[in-house]
């Protein structure tokens, strides 16, 4: 069977330029979108943060002021709970070992941003995996901040490859742009990535050798639907 190792953040909170914490999480659509569409296909999958800390899921992600329909909200709200289990034991991300897994993904909300972006292990696992073509590695909208960790001396292990993420414009178009400490764009440009984008909020997704990139919550789907696309040509 099949092995994903599915990365969640357990940040709650995502530290602004003004000394403000903003409430984060996880997004509801960039976990539920992939989780069901990857459990459907049969593959077995384990949800790690770091530190084995309980993700919690972003309300922004369940608000329809957000930009979410009432019955899209619903759905994610009811998804959410049929997986609750799961969610409140996830696998400690320190004990992940990446030869066990064919496949990596990390979704989003601006919890990574807080915690996968400096995290040890996520380097870890990408530096096992990434180099590995036999492997895949998917991320999603703000997802891909754990790539900035990987990286030592000699570089960053992403440079020179193709990807999107969460964009600038769409950050500024949410209003949160303003109090961010960095922006994921601009960091992944500045580190080496040839970033790709589409027009704000349309789904989008890149697909580079063994490397999947989601651009923003709409790209869930599709983002799942490549990974499952690129395991089977393995």
């Amino acid at each position: 069977m099949t092995k994903l190792l599915l990365v969640l953040t357990g940040a709650r909170v995502w530290s602004q330029n003004d000394g403000t914490q903003h409430p984060t999480g996880f997004w509801a659509e960039e976990f539920v979108a992939p989780h069901r569409i990857l459990t459907g296909a049969g593959l077995d999958i384990t949800i790690a943060t770091p530190g084995g800390r309980v993700p919690v899921v972003d309300e922004t992600s369940l608000d329809p002021a957000s930009g979410v329909d009432e019955a899209t909200a619903a759905d994610f709200r009811a998804y959410l709970g049929e997986v609750k289990d799961l969610l409140e034991h996830p696998a400690r991300l320190e004990d992940a070992d990446p030869g066990a897994y064919d496949a990596v993904l990390i979704p989003g909300g601006h919890g990574p941003m807080q915690d996968l972006a400096v995290n040890p292990d996520v380097a870890r696992i990408l530096g096992r995996m990434l180099p590995d073509t036999t492997k895949v590695v998917a991320s999603l909208c703000h997802g891909p901040a754990a790539f900035l960790v990987a990286g030592d001396s000699d570089g960053w292990l992403l440079r020179g490859r193709r990807m999107t993420a969460f964009t600038d414009e769409e950050e500024q178009q949410a209003g949160l742009a303003a109090k961010a400490p960095w922006l994921l764009e601009d960091r992944l440009r500045a580190a080496g990535a040839v970033f790709e984008s589409a027009p704000a909020w349309q789904s989008h997704v890149v697909v580079d050798g063994n490397l999947i990139t989601g651009q923003n919550p709409a790209s869930g789907a599709a983002t799942a639907e490549a990974l499952l696309k690129a395991l089977a040509g393995r």
